[in-house]
């Protein structure tokens, strides 16, 4: 009879090591599950075990700690690491030691079946190490939203390679500092990382920004300069709003791409490149191809890794911990020190944020320097929004539909503020869909409020299918039971 592959589950939570066992055990496996990283290590130590999935913390150690230990001893072997420490440094540092998989805590047990699944199917797979340096002092990444975790996971899958990346994502959702991210744990880490903002270059002078010009090359060059793919040698080159390069430039920058060297301007000799590409844009560059603005084989050397990253009214959750960053780089920069007040909080955490991370940011600094209180309270936000105060009981007891405001009056004075608050920018597109998805997540989460969890009954009330449902819940990250 064909022995039954061994999993080992390794967590000081009995209740996570009992449920990750019962569907283990459903799927075929035999489980074994400890509570220590001591008798995780006997355990991988005497042979046993197929693959291991094992928590960060342990009572007598660190998971990471542990899983690099028994990578020594048997390399073939795959560790799953499972954490509730939802950081991009986690993250890094698990891939980095060799971990199969890392999986955030909260996790759908999907998620761990399938990867044990994976792990089976490549266990002889040779996991290559390499070394990572993490800059500090600068700014971070900050979220423990799943959206989050997803764009930590694939950061610490793809730093380590020279892939082109395309980081899409609407303005201020912090595209730069995700491409310095990528840059700071890589190999090239201790070489630049130039970043460059096409839609700040006059079109006339792109090509000479990127690849450089020799003294006399056109009018108004008095001298020779060097071009950021020259600064960004043996780096990174970071290209934002790559949809506003122009046609021509394009042209030059896939040819660079597929010969691996350039020519300045004026200059008789090519340069030979060594550098990683990483792009952004708020834009869809499929809609710009299909307007002819855009070379789609430049699109495809340039997506070979797409990393979306979330708008902020999409992960709330991580409102709380940004604030408190914020507060505390504004008082490292010299601002008065302040705290938020719960209510303040609560309403920020509620705000749409069409300028996502950069508007907190700004919103944060402003408050700071401006109003000469302690805390920040509900009535500062909202006054530096512009917005008339409403007390905390109005609030929560209005709903669009009361009073003379019906729905779609309460949609369309929301709506108007977002417009406003945007300015003259250019508003992202995919506008249709995020509005949508604005109106249909309040509503699924109150649906089921209503029905205590009852997902049966919501879906009545809802007039939907229940799998349709079940599958919304996950598309919007719902938590519910039943």
């Amino acid at each position: 009879m064909k022995r039954k592959t061994n999993i080992i589950v390794a967590d000081d939570d009995s209740a996570i090591r009992t449920v990750i066992a019962r569907i283990l055990v459903q799927e075929g496996f035999t489980v074994d599950t400890v509570s220590t990283a001591a008798m995780l290590w006997q355990k991988a130590m005497r042979g046993e075990g197929d693959v291991i999935i094992t928590d960060v913390v342990l009572p007598d150690g660190d998971g990471i700690d542990i899983l690099s230990r028994i990578r020594r001893h048997r390399p073939e072997l795959p560790v799953i690491v499972i954490s509730g420490e939802s950081t991009l440094q986690t993250a890094v540092r698990a891939t980095k030691e060799g971990a199969f998989e890392y999986i955030p805590k909260p996790f759908d047990l999907n998620d761990i079946v399938d990867s044990i699944h994976r792990a089976i199917e490549n266990e002889k797979q040779e996991i290559t190490e390499i070394q990572f340096s993490a800059k500090s002092g600068e700014k971070k990444l900050i979220g423990r939203s799943k959206s989050m975790q997803d764009v930590y996971r694939t950061i610490a899958r793809v730093a380590r390679t020279d892939l082109s990346v395309l980081i899409t994502g609407e303005s201020g959702t912090g595209k730069e500092l995700v491409a310095k991210s990528l840059h700071d744990y890589s190999p090239r880490s201790n070489a630049p990382f130039i970043a460059v903002n096409m839609a700040a270059i006059p079109h006339e002078l792109v090509e000479s920004e990127l690849f450089g010009h020799t003294k006399g090359a056109f009018t108004g060059a008095t001298s020779a300069t060097l071009g950021h793919f020259s600064q960004a040698q043996n780096g990174t080159l970071f290209l934002d709003e790559i949809g506003d390069m122009p046609f021509d430039a394009q042209t030059r920058l896939l040819r660079v791409l597929q010969e691996g060297e350039f020519r300045p301007i004026g200059a008789a000799n090519m340069i030979k490149t060594n550098i990683r590409i990483i792009a952004a844009t708020h834009r869809n560059l499929l809609d710009l191809v299909h307007q002819g603005l855009f070379r789609e084989d430049l699109l495809y050397r340039l997506n070979v890794v797409p990393l979306h990253i979330p708008p902020l009214r999409d992960r709330p959750e991580d409102i709380p911990e940004l604030v408190n960053y914020f507060l505390e780089q504004a008082a490292i920069e010299g601002l008065p020190v302040k705290i938020i007040n719960t209510d303040a909080l609560e309403y920020l955490t509620r705000y749409h944020w069409p300028g996502n991370i950069r508007e907190l940011e700004n919103m944060i600094k402003r408050v700071s320097a401006l109003h000469p209180d302690p805390s920040i309270s509900l009535q500062t936000v909202q006054e530096s929004f512009g917005q008339k105060l409403t007390s905390s009981k109005e609030e929560k007891h209005a709903t669009p539909l009361s009073g003379n405001e019906n729905l779609s009056e309460a949609v369309d004075r929301i709506l108007s503020g977002w417009f406003r608050a945007h300015g003259n920018q250019n508003m992202a597109p995919g506008l249709y869909d995020r509005v949508l998805k604005e109106i249909e997540k309040p509503l699924l989460r109150l649906t089921l409020e209503y029905t205590n969890g009852n997902q049966s009954e919501a879906s009545e009330v809802l007039g939907i299918n229940r799998n349709t449902l079940r599958k919304k819940l996950k598309e919007l990250d719902i938590k519910a039971k039943g």
